[in-house]
């Protein structure tokens, strides 16, 4: 597909998200000081949902965004749901066991089940489609989706994954340029930034107090209470969750040792001239490089395609980069048209899964969901309500993960993770 003659630019920070969602609620920035049971630090999937169901059951409750409600991962993500944790089980297995393994996995359907729910619930239209395939780049890599598809069946009772050959992964790709997959059934994507619209409308509407604008510069302990100071005002509650992920560095230190961010980014094709050319079942892809690419079709007939190659922000950049991937796989979209390019950052752990812990007493942090989490961060911000209100626990099923901090400390650990990429980057192509 030719370049048009003339084109709009693409927008360098702008999702295709934000022009889909009409116009995005706003609100207003903390102007005085407050008094709260629970303060939650950051607007993303996590907070949101955390403050919602505090809300719902009564408990007093301030979310405070320094910028504004979706401007993080949350609202800008690929929208993929997956299965299970970031890792397939037979990863997280000979670590934990299976006993282990088995609540980590059923906790994860109990979360996408959650989305579901909770999306009826509250009227939220988040655009779901359902099917996702997991492909494979390299022929080496087929005997162990395939191992990981029958052990799904056979030990997780999940039997919605079935191998694909190459043949059929062409045929459900439009392209040859994977040697073969798997087909999930049981999962599927949406549009994330309808999710977290709706679900800060809940939120509001259930009682939380959101303030945008209002970054949280300072956390800490004074007496039996946490203070947060903001530029215009101090909010004092008796508990804090930190959902900041991949943004909180100067926040919590300890926090920051086990989350790093990375950056990841997307861009948005024209409507295809031939939709059906394209991924025919409206399935979501992600690959098996350890640099994943990962792709979809909107609703309207564009491709939505994301990697995490690019280490610049430039828009330029992203988009050069991004259509170069694209034609590697669909060589038939040559010279796409891309009219949304964007990038942010995007909160990983060494092991992949996710950080929780109680960093200082009575403040907790969340993050780290290493890419998984659009179902995941939601229903582990419920998780963290229930243990607020004591009702049940399971938050503690992820708390006890044991999760190694990133090496080199504040100054070497991003070079490190930099070259770290870098090398499995150049591994992915031999």
């Amino acid at each position: 597909m030719p370049e048009a003659a003339h084109q709009s630019p693409i927008s360098p920070g702008r999702s295709f998200y934000e022009d889909t969602v009409g116009e995005r609620p706003r609100y207003p920035s903390l102007t005085e000081s407050l008094d709260a049971d629970v303060l939650v630090v950051g607007g993303g999937f996590t907070g949101l949902s955390a403050a919602c169901h505090l809300a719902s059951a009564g408990v007093r409750t301030v979310l405070l965004e320094a910028h504004r409600v979706g401007d993080g991962a949350s609202g800008r993500n690929g929208g993929q749901m997956g299965t299970g944790q970031r890792l397939w089980p037979s990863e997280i297995e000979p670590a934990v066991g299976f006993e282990r393994s088995k609540a980590l996995f059923d906790l994860a359907e109990e979360a996408k089940a959650h989305l579901f729910d909770f999306a009826r619930v509250h009227g939220i239209d988040m655009d779901y489609r359902p099917g996702q395939m997991n492909v494979v780049h390299k022929p080496a890599y087929l005997d162990d989706y395939r191992r990981d598809a029958e052990d799904l069946a056979s030990r997780y009772a999940y039997p919605h994954v079935r191998v694909m050959d190459r043949a059929e992964t062409a045929e459900r790709l439009g392209s040859r340029h994977y040697v073969g997959g798997v087909r999930d059934t049981g999962t599927g994507h949406i549009n994330p930034l309808k999710l977290l619209v709706g679900s800060a409308r809940a939120a509001t509407a259930a009682g939380a107090r959101l303030f945008e604008d209002t970054p949280a510069t300072a956390l800490r302990r004074e007496g039996n209470r946490i203070v947060a100071e903001t530029p215009r005002g101090r909010v004092t509650a008796e508990r804090a969750l930190i959902a900041t992920n991949a943004h909180g560095k100067d926040l919590n230190p300890t926090a920051a040792r086990f989350v790093m961010p990375i950056g990841s980014f997307i861009g948005a094709t024209e409507p295809l001239a031939d939709p059906a050319a394209v991924l025919p079942g409206n399935e979501a892809v992600a690959d098996s490089r350890f640099v994943v690419r990962y792709f979809r079709k909107s609703p309207d007939g564009r491709l939505l395609f994301g990697g995490r190659e690019a280490y610049t922000s430039a828009a330029g950049d992203i988009g050069k980069h991004l259509k170069r991937q694209i034609a590697e796989i669909y060589p038939h979209l040559q010279g796409v048209r891309l009219t949304h390019a964007w990038g942010g950052s995007v909160g990983i752990t060494m092991t992949r899964l996710p950080f929780v812990r109680e960093v200082e007493p009575g403040i907790t942090a969340i993050g780290g969901f290493s890419g998984h989490g659009v179902m995941l961060s939601n229903f582990t911000g419920r998780l963290y309500a229930e243990r607020i209100t004591g009702n049940r626990d399971r938050l503690a099923i992820l708390e006890e993960l044991k999760i190694p901090p990133f090496p080199g400390g504040q100054r070497l650990r991003a070079p490190l993770l930099f070259l770290a990429m870098t090398w499995f980057s150049l591994r992915d192509r031999f």
